[in-house]
């Protein structure tokens, strides 16, 4: 999605900011991510969200590794695709390199007004979980690679709502759903990239990569990452 010249002047993390579905003062107004969670197929576990609320801090830090890495994602496929015949994805991937960084910076802001300094962390399996079953040859490899970011990105999204519900931090929460109205639509941007590139029906593969990604989200896991299935501690 790209980024509005709205979305640059206003500042989300500003206490006075409101982050409804239409940048007015109207705090009822959520936005809708039925179609989210009808294209993932399955919703975060009650104990990932237990887990994440008492440990925030890794939650926070991951999500800044993780819009870091989208934008750098995205980057590495502008200079992989680069000539005439992918000219709409090299627009698209531009725009989402704008946005991802622009939420990049917003994240180091949220943890330096909260004290908390930066710390490694290693990466999760759930990337990679998927990523092991990518196609090697194209265009189906590249199909495979903007399926798989359908999945982050809606699964990122889904994860931003059921937080925002959960956590007694009104600012974080705030920005959380801020995040849903620019992001929402992310996974349909992939997903019509990737039926774009492909010269048949790519349905077979979305409900494949569905499947990976309900096991990494439903079975449990020794980390906790924003994309970690269940705390196998709990």
């Amino acid at each position: 999605m790209p980024v509005s010249t709205n979305q640059l002047s206003v500042n989300p993390l500003a206490s006075n900011a409101t982050c409804t579905d239409d940048n007015t003062s109207n705090p009822a107004k959520t936005v809708d991510i039925s179609h989210i969670l009808a294209f993932l197929g399955c919703k975060t576990p009650k104990k990932w969200l237990d887990a994440a609320v008492k440990n925030l801090p890794i939650i926070i830090q991951d999500h800044a590794n993780c819009e870091k890495k989208a934008g750098g994602t995205a980057m590495n496929l502008i200079f992989r695709y680069q000539n005439a015949e992918h000219d709409e994805l090299q627009r698209k991937l531009a725009q989402l390199i704008r946005e991802e960084m622009l939420h990049y910076e917003q994240v180091l802001q949220i943890m330096t007004e909260r004290g908390q300094p930066w710390q490694y962390l290693s990466a999760g399996r759930y990337a990679g979980g998927m990523l092991k079953h990518k196609r090697t040859y194209e265009p189906e490899a590249m199909i495979d690679v903007l399926i798989i970011g359908a999945y982050i990105e809606a699964r990122s999204c889904e994860r931003f709502a059921a937080l925002s519900q959960v956590i007694d931090d009104e600012k974080l929460a705030r920005y959380y759903r801020y995040l849903l109205k620019s992001e929402s639509r992310h996974y349909e941007d992939y997903l019509y990239l990737a039926q774009s590139l492909a010269t048949e029906s790519i349905d077979e593969r979305v409900a494949f990569f569905r499947g990976v990604e309900n096991e990494l989200i439903l079975t449990p896991d020794g980390e906790l990452r924003f994309h970690s299935g269940i705390p196998n501690w709990i």
